[in-house]
Formats: structure tokens, C-alpha cells, sequence
């Protein structure tokens, strides 16, 4: 175990002084655009002017910066009206990031264009192609669900990628590749598969934004992540001027517990958005950094970042990105710290998503059973079930499950508050099991608290000390670096009068949280541990 934290602590340091260098002031590379966002060639069979307006539109497009490349295929359109594949375009960026729900609006829009792409009729048959492998997406989007949807896409864009060997067409079939992914295949196939395409292109064009941005995607799980901080460390520096390239990085840095980039990068990333008007992003990449300040310890600017998110105006409510960083910060920063009788009082705020009231539900159940305030707890599970229930209604399997995960996780603590702590175990440990089996979605940084960090501070709490050291030692496996499960092992070390591992875990938080702002009981703690040995 020793010489695995070793091993892990110096990657991450080598991960952080590369990450330093490459935040730190460097001069673009010559063939990097004007903008320093990445170099893109897309060829198109469009003139001359609107094909330079066309890649300029895909560095914008590959970093999903959608507001500004959706404008500038428009003004491609201007350059050349029977530039068909503007409109690929412009449905590219009416997505609004394909890993997330795509609003409404926006689903109508983008079969609108692809409708006029096709009447005014393709000038290659890759655009064609391309054209029309989008218009799987969009069709049918009234009666569809998006999982069906992107399902069938990925269909299509194997058979353009068959077809095209070209490397845009090749890096659009990787991505629809990741997007695809089942959070349940645990052999990682799609993923893997949109590596085997995605590196050897990264060797060809070290400087195309898409490329490093779709690789961090394709690495984001915790068994892959390591294989991602080439890109992550790369992707920053390649598309500096855009605020999701500063934020991208911090996805792998949060696999692999590097908690000062993480907040570092999305530093960057929020500013940038906040600069170029763009709160969605600003407040997402908030999100990750109020997650990287709470494993610091960093309390105080988790808690002023959190009332400065709380002033951003001008988010797309259509969107689950705002709304959901909204709730989810909130939320954390309250259990993270123990501060039950915060999280039972967390306001509610409406949202159309019904995952984003959940998290704000799934707080409020575990403050309330955890102060033993029974009435309130059930009020609150039963919430959840109704916000789970109406999930699956509207056919979203996967936070229908996400939002059981914490109805299972609540009832627990719930029956564990009610004397009932055989079933109370046993229940949490159902909720540990399903949430290993499923992955965390793009938009969070993680769950509020693992289902298996619970199910150890509840093992804990019933004595079973030896049991309780295992079971977080197996969340710090897959969420390395957790300071809440390092604290967890530390205590059921002492509990199991195991004082090397006691010793061990408590270094390690403290060497962890050597910047906190705030003194935290369980720091105190550790601090007193250490020095009485």
C-alpha cells in the first residue's frame, strides 16, 4: 500500500510541474491560430474565404466554445450560401455539448439546418455524409429519448468513418464514440476504441484542439486516467484562450486526486468564461473548483466561490450545466465538512432537471437522518423517490438510476437513525455495489459523497473498524486522494489500533490540507495523532 502512494504521489508531482510549465507564459507555436485556440484544417468544397471562416469556426467548435462557432459558420453561410456543410456546422453547435442534454430549442434548430443543408445539396460526398449522420441525431428528437438518439449517430458515424479515412472525419467518429459509451461497460470498449483512433492523429497534428480535448473524455474513468494526463497537460496550452481547454485538464486531475491543478485549471477556465461572457462554463468550472478546494481544506474560498456562483446571471436554465453546479457546490460544501444540520437546510431551488433538485434533496435526507430527525428524513426520501420515479417516466435510465443510488444511500442512514443497523448496512452496501458499477457524468466532478465512503463512516460508527479500513481504502482505489476517505481510514485504523496506517492516512491528509484555511475537526485530529508519535 505504501509503495502504491508513493508511486501515486510522484506522478502527481510530475504531473504538477508539467501542468505549471505549461500554464505559464509561453509564446504560441507558429502555425497556432491568431486566437491561440489549436490549429484545425476541415476541408470543405466551399470557396476560398468561407473555407478559412469554416476552420476557424472548428477551433472554436472542437473546444465547444458553441456561441461563437455557431456565428462564425453563420458567417460562412455569408461568404458562400451554398457552403451546405456550414450548416453540419452550425447543428454541430446546436448540441451545446454532447455529452449533456441538448435544450430543446435547440433540437429544432439544428434539424432546421441540416434541412437546408440538404435542399441545398452537398458538394462532396464526405459532406454529404457527414450531413446526413447528423440528422440521425436530430430526427425524431419529439419522440426519441437522447440516449436512442446518440445510439444511432454513432451508427451512422461508423459507416462515414468507414468511408472517409481523413482525420476530421476520423476524430468526429472517435468522439461519437465516447458520447455513446455505456456508463455500465466496465471493459471500457467505445473508449478504447476512440484512443486507438485519437493518438496516433495527436502524433500527426500535436496542436489540433480536438484532438487532446476528446482524449481527456475518452480517459476520464478511474482505470483509464493516468493514460489521459498527456492530453490534459497538453490541452491547456493548445487552446489557451478558451475557457473549456483551462477547464478540460482538471477532469483528469480530479481522477488522479492532483487537487492544486484541478483548482488551478479551473481558475483559469472560470475567468476566462467570465471574460467572455459565458456562465455556463463559468459556473462549471466553479463546480469542479469548489470539489478541489474542499479536498484542500480550502473552506473559506469554497464557501466565497459558492456565494460568488450564486450572483451569475445569464446561465441557460435550458441547459443542466448552471443549474446543476448550482445545486451540486452547495451541497458538497456542506457534507463534505459534516455540517448536517447545514445540509438539512439547504434551500431548494426549481430546476426542470430533475437530478439538480436531487442533490439538493439527497443533503437535505442525510442532515436530517443524520441529526436523527426522522420526520424530516422520510420527508425527504420520499422526494427522491418522486424525483427518481418521474426520471424514468421521461425514459432518463441513467439519472434515474443516479438519483436510486442516493434514495438507497438516504434510506440507509434513515433505518441506521431508527436502530435498524443490520438492514441499515446492508442497504448502503446495495447502493455502494450499484454505484461502483455505473460512472460519474461529465457535468459533476464526482458523486456529493461516494455510496462507499458512506457505507465506511457507517461501518465505523457500528465498530466494525477492520471492515471500515478496507472499505476506504477501496474508495481511495478509485477516488484517489479523497480527503474525507483518507480521514475515514485514518479513524478506523486508530479504531483497529492498526497505528501504521493510522499514522500513514493521517500524514497524508495533513500534508494534503498544509494550505487549508479553515481547521476542521478531523484535522484537529489528525494533527494531535501525529504528535503524540
Amino acid at each position: 500500500m505504501r509503495q502504491a502512494m508513493i508511486g501515486l504521489s510522484f506522478t502527481i508531482a510530475a504531473a504538477a510541474g508539467a501542468f505549471l510549465l505549461a500554464t505559464g507564459p509561453r509564446p504560441a507555436p507558429a502555425q497556432d491560430s491568431p486566437q491561440r485556440l489549436g490549429t484545425v484544417h476541415f476541408p470543405t468544397s466551399c470557396n476560398e474565404t468561407a473555407q478559412r471562416r469554416f476552420d476557424r469556426g472548428m477551433r472554436y467548435q472542437h473546444s465547444f466554445w458553441y456561441s461563437q462557432s455557431k456565428e462564425i459558420f453563420e458567417d460562412v453561410l455569408k461568404a458562400d450560401p451554398k457552403c451546405a456543410i456550414a450548416y453540419w456546422g452550425i447543428g454541430q453547435s446546436l448540441l451545446a455539448n454532447p455529452f449533456n442534454p441538448t435544450p430543446p430549442r435547440n433540437l429544432s434548430e439544428g434539424l432546421a439546418a441540416l434541412t437546408k443543408a440538404k435542399a441545398i445539396g452537398a458538394g462532396t460526398p464526405r459532406e454529404s455524409d457527414l450531413i446526413a449522420a447528423l440528422t440521425v441525431y436530430y430526427t425524431d428528437h419529439d419522440k426519441l429519448d437522447q440516449r436512442t438518439r446518440v445510439l444511432a449517430y454513432a451508427k451512422a458515424m461508423e459507416a462515414v468513418a468507414g468511408r472517409h479515412k481523413d482525420d476530421e472525419v476520423q476524430i468526429y467518429y472517435a468522439l461519437a464514440l465516447d458520447v455513446a459509451a455505456s456508463p455500465s461497460d466496465k471493459t471500457y470498449a467505445n473508449q478504447l476504441k476512440a484512443a486507438a483512433i485519437l493518438e496516433p492523429i495527436f502524433q500527426r497534428e500535436p496542436h489540433h484542439p480536438g484532438v487532446a480535448h476528446y482524449l481527456i473524455h475518452t480517459y476520464d474513468y478511474p482505470a483509464l486516467a493516468q493514460k489521459g494526463l498527456d492530453a490534459a497537460l497538453r490541452y491547456a496550452a493548445i487552446a489557451e484562450a478558451a475557457p473549456h481547454a483551462q477547464h478540460m485538464p482538471s477532469h483528469i486531475f480530479t481522477r488522479v486526486g492532483s487537487w492544486k491543478e484541478s483548482a488551478l485549471s479551473n481558475a483559469a477556465a472560470a475567468r476566462l468564461a467570465k471574460q467572455g461572457k459565458e456562465p455556463d462554463d463559468q459556473l462549471h468550472a466553479s463546480d469542479y473548483m469548489v470539489y478541489a478546494y474542499l479536498q484542500l481544506g480550502r473552506d473559506r474560498e469554497a464557501r466565497a466561490l459558492i456565494d460568488e456562483m450564486a450572483g451569475v446571471t445569464g446561465y441557460n436554465a435550458e441547459r443542466n450545466t448552471g443549474p446543476f453546479a448550482l445545486a451540486a457546490s452547495s451541497a458538497r460544501y456542506v457534507l463534505e465538512r459534516n455540517d448536517w444540520n447545514g445540509a438539512s437546510q439547504l434551500p431548494v431551488t426549481a430546476s426542470k432537471f430533475a437530478y439538480t433538485e436531487s442533490m439538493t434533496r439527497f443533503a437535505r435526507a442525510l442532515g436530517a437522518a443524520r441529526l436523527g430527525r426522522l420526520d424530516a428524513a422520510k420527508s425527504e426520501i420520499s422526494r427522491l423517490a418522486e424525483l427518481r420515479d418521474a426520471l424514468r417516466a421521461a425514459r432518463d435510465a441513467y439519472w434515474a438510476e443516479q438519483v436510486d443510488i442516493q434514495h438507497t444511500a438516504a434510506s440507509a442512514w434513515l433505518l441506521f437513525a431508527e436502530g435498524k443497523r443490520d438492514g441499515a448496512l446492508a442497504m448502503l452496501a446495495s447502493a455502494a455495489d450499484a454505484e461502483d458499477k455505473t460512472e460519474k457524468a461529465t457535468v459533476t466532478p464526482g458523486p456529493l459523497i461516494p455510496a462507499r465512503e458512506l457505507y465506511g463512516t457507517m461501518l465505523l460508527t457500528s465498530g466494525k473498524a477492520q471492515e471500515a479500513l478496507a472499505t476506504f481504502k477501496t474508495v481511495l482505489e478509485k477516488e484517489p486522494r479523497r480527503l474525507g476517505a483518507m480521514l475515514g481510514a485514518a479513524r478506523a485504523a486508530v479504531a483497529a489500533a492498526d497505528a501504521a496506517n493510522a499514522r500513514r492516512y493521517y500524514e497524508a491528509a495533513l500534508a494534503q490540507t498544509e494550505t487549508a484555511d479553515e481547521e476542521r475537526p478531523e484535522l484537529s485530529e489528525a494533527r494531535a495523532y501525529v504528535a503524540k508519535r
